[in-house]
């Protein structure tokens, strides 16, 4: 397996958290050390606004040697989104529990996806990938 791809969707959080550009800046930038990975730049954060009036929010992502972490707020209407994929294993729940503490929000809902499950660790491994596609296109023909 490749590794572990959090979703996260957060409901009934406080506007003025959501509209934080600086909150969300400074969530994305301790989050890695939070789940002891390597930030390998600093988090790039930004206001939008939608077509609709109250789909405005603040947008951001940091990248890491293990993957990504973003985050995605809709100020209005207390929502937010996480997303954290890493090729390396997170503890899930301190993930969760760092969000909600900076969030506050009322309910959340969680999706946990493994990503990668035939992804080669090794050279010898997709090696082995390799071979057994080969043989199994020969044996089609």
């Amino acid at each position: 397996m490749f590794g572990p791809h959090l979703i996260l969707e957060a409901y009934g959080c406080p506007t003025e958290l959501l509209g934080d550009l600086t909150k969300v800046s400074e969530v994305l930038d301790e989050y890695p050390n939070q789940l002891e990975m390597t930030k390998i730049m600093p988090p790039y954060v930004f206001r939008y606004s939608g077509t609709v009036p109250d789909d405005w929010g603040v947008s951001g992502i940091v990248l890491i040697a293990e993957s990504h972490i973003s985050i995605h707020t809709f100020a209005e209407k207390g929502f937010v989104t996480l997303d954290i994929f890493s090729c390396k294993d997170f503890d899930v729940d301190a993930a969760i529990a760092f969000f909600q503490e900076k969030f506050k929000p009322e309910r959340i809902e969680k999706q946990l996806l493994m990503r990668g499950r035939e992804f080669p660790r090794s050279a010898p491994r997709a090696a082995q990938i390799v071979e057994h596609e080969r043989l199994r296109l020969a044996a089609a023909n």
